[in-house]
């Protein structure tokens, strides 16, 4: 039950997103990460609520709504596949 919140404002904060989801729901948890290089925010967040009836309607509701100057995109979150570069060919 987590949402990807893309396109977001690099002035949103954490308080911000719990702010917005909020009015859809309890939020159980909000992340903003971090670029491990410059320890900036990398411009998308990730949002969980506890039930998953508001993650639908948070979806429907906020998906290219303009938020803090931008058109932010916000759909089911995708389970991260394995990391890495993928297998080298040896020709």
């Amino acid at each position: 039950m987590t949402i990807y919140v893309g396109n977001l404002s690099f002035d949103a904060e954490v308080e911000d997103l719990q702010h917005l989801f909020g009015e859809y729901g309890s939020v159980r948890k909000c992340s903003l990460p971090l670029d491990r290089d410059t320890g900036r925010k990398r411009g998308f967040a990730f949002v969980e609520f506890a039930e998953e009836s508001d993650e639908q309607k948070a979806i429907d509701d906020l998906q290219d709504v303009e938020w803090m100057g931008r058109m932010i995109r916000v759909n089911k979150a995708e389970p991260r596949g394995g990391g890495g570069g993928g297998a080298r060919k040896s020709w």
